[in-house]
């Protein structure tokens, strides 16, 4: 059965313990916590807090894991950036799988430069994903990696891409990230539907319009065509409200994103059946 979700991300600046208790106010079945949600980010990640939040609320357990992307690029032609983007990804897989995490979703990084990927930064990109592979194995969390927005320097972000690098590492899944796909076009997400659709264990969910992304579904017929190829295809993982509280027009208190999530979760449910 599809599980519903959001990223932690949404009520970034609330402690673990309330975000938590927001999200099971909101009727989701879980979360994707993001290792980077400030309170524990900053806190130098006191996983057995976090472990107690998962206990605590066991209504939403089990959780999926969003490894850290802020500020990090495993691509980078900086050698002590890329070192250190690759650190936090193990350092996230192996938090989902002390948490009992079923998916860790990645980043797969970018070109530095704002220029097409040179054969410099795809070795860069095989080395991080073979050390990743080194690092999941032995671990039950499935490893995905997420499609990018189609942007000049990015390493993954068209339905072929993600298939022929699905073809070349059978151990490694795939999370749909349908804004950054739209930002294309609606059909692009049937595009990764059509090509990927057998890898996908997570689903991003959110809109783009006008260059704007990770806004509200708002009940848009075109997600809720989205819905329906995925129901098509059997989907039965997780589908992620990540939402950007930016794109609202004034800062929302945690009241108001409760409410907001209950309207989103009423949808969702309502296209899934």
């Amino acid at each position: 059965m599809v599980q519903f979700a959001v990223s932690s991300m949404f009520f970034h600046e609330y402690q673990v313990e309330e975000i938590f208790d927001f999200v099971e106010e909101s009727g989701l079945d879980t979360m994707e916590f993001w290792v980077e949600t400030p309170h524990f980010w900053l806190r130098d990640l006191p996983v057995p807090e976090l472990s107690a939040c998962i206990r605590d609320h066991s209504r939403l357990s089990p959780v999926t894991v969003h490894a850290p992307i802020l500020d990090l690029n495993p691509c980078s032609i900086n050698p002590r950036v890329a070192t250190a983007s690759l650190e936090y990804t193990i350092e996230a897989i192996e938090l989902a799988e002390r948490v009992s995490a079923p998916v860790v979703t990645i980043h797969p990084g970018r070109r530095t430069a704002k220029r097409t990927p040179s054969e410099a930064d795809y070795a860069r990109f095989d080395h991080y994903i073979a050390a990743v592979h080194l690092a999941s194995r032995g671990k039950t969390v499935r490893i995905a990696i997420e499609n990018m927005e189609n942007k000049i320097n990015s390493l993954l972000c068209t339905p072929a891409g993600v298939r022929e690098l699905l073809d070349r590492e059978p151990w490694l899944d795939f999370t749909l990230d349908i804004s950054h796909a739209m930002g294309v076009s609606t059909e692009e997400v049937r595009r990764y539907l059509d090509l990927c659709s057998d890898r996908l264990v997570n689903v991003h969910a959110g809109r783009a319009n006008g260059g704007r992304m990770h806004l509200p579904l708002d009940r848009k017929p075109e997600m809720a065509e989205i819905f329906s190829w995925l129901a098509e295809y059997g989907y039965k993982g997780h589908v992620t409200l990540e939402l950007e509280d930016m794109n609202f027009a004034h800062d929302l208190c945690s009241e108001e994103k409760i409410v907001i999530l209950m309207e989103e979760v009423s949808f969702l449910r309502e296209c899934f059946g």
